[in-house]
């Protein structure tokens, strides 16, 4: 039997200090090479309507899956169909919207716990969308923030947004009428915008800031501009392979010179210890994050758990004999 998941079970389910735990885990395996991961594909139809998919195989607790998400007309739908890889059958079926945008803000807040400095206290968002809400209360969930600051180009939205993660996070969090009076003076800085332009310019930064920059993941959008790339001190995706592929920030920045991607870092590895974080306090670092198939793999499995041990979800009979 099949396991179906709704939406509604993942969100009682899936918390922030679970997902966090649950990524950084995921990472730590990715650093060790105990993690099969393909990086993300997309079919566009003559129409405009798009197929995302992207898979990941956990070698260690038996686990295969993938993310399958369709957008048609600005409406995403996703889904994760978990396998166990000793039996080939269909473990869960799991409805996805709130497992990605929980486990894309969790992938942040552990970049922020291994590269932003300890005594940070003080951060910003640009956005105030769908994925902004989960990328404040992840890096709220590794630093002791006093001061955060939004902005977000509908009043309304930013306003509400403010108010709404005041409460959320337990820090007031002030709405700033620019992008730059956002970043100005932020220890940590957050993009997580749909924008094709830059939200974010290098002459902004502060020595010591750590970024999380995670709108960007279509090589012709770009959050940041190429000199808050090159002032960034340590570079770190969640995969070199698919930020080849879908790295806005990057693969602009970078341009025709390939050698630049020698000093990216896999936060994998830093998380595994196989490699350095931070160097200095003054350091600018920046975490590219476009998403990878093992944190929805693991916080797939870690939903699914948790579900058939409260009894929850509907069992639904899938390639079973009459």
């Amino acid at each position: 039997m099949t396991l179906l998941l709704t939406e509604a079970d993942v969100r009682s389910l899936l918390t922030m200090p679970i997902a966090l735990e649950v990524v950084e885990d995921s990472l730590r395996q990715q650093g060790r090479s105990e993690l099969i991961l393909h990086p993300r594909r997309r079919i566009k139809m003559p129409d405009n309507a798009l197929l995302h998919y992207m898979a990941a195989a956990d070698t260690v607790h038996g686990f295969i899956g993938m993310k399958l998400y369709t957008v048609v007309r600005g409406v995403a739908r996703f889904v994760v169909p978990l396998f166990r890889s000793t039996t080939g059958e269909m473990a869960a079926l799991i409805e996805a919207d709130a497992l990605g945008q929980i486990r894309t803000g969790a992938a942040s807040g552990v970049a922020t716990k291994y590269l932003a400095n300890p005594g940070a206290r003080t951060a910003a968002i640009i956005g105030t969308g769908y994925q902004a809400r989960t990328q404040l209360e992840a890096v709220a969930g590794v630093r002791r923030l006093e001061r955060v600051r939004a902005f977000g180009r509908d009043a309304d939205r930013r306003e509400k947004f403010c108010r709404e993660m005041s409460e959320r996070i337990a820090v007031a969090v002030q709405p700033a009428t620019s992008s730059e009076e956002a970043a100005k003076g932020a220890e940590i800085l957050i993009t997580a915008t749909s924008a094709t332009k830059v939200v974010l310019e290098g002459a902004w930064l502060a020595p010591g800031t750590h970024i999380n920059a995670m709108g960007a993941n279509w090589p012709q959008k770009h959050e940041l501009d190429a000199a808050a790339v090159a002032r960034a001190g340590k570079i770190v995706t969640d995969s070199i392979e698919q930020a080849k592929m879908e790295a806005g920030d990057l693969i602009q920045a970078f341009g025709e010179d390939s050698s630049r991607w020698n000093s990216v870092q896999e936060l994998g590895e830093i998380v595994a210890g196989k490699a350095p974080g931070r160097s200095n306090p003054s350091e600018i670092t920046l975490f590219k994050s476009n998403g990878i198939a093992a944190w929805d793999l693991a916080a797939a499995a870690r939903v699914y758990e948790m579900a058939t041990a409260q009894g929850m979800g509907k069992s639904v009979p899938l390639w079973e004999t009459v």
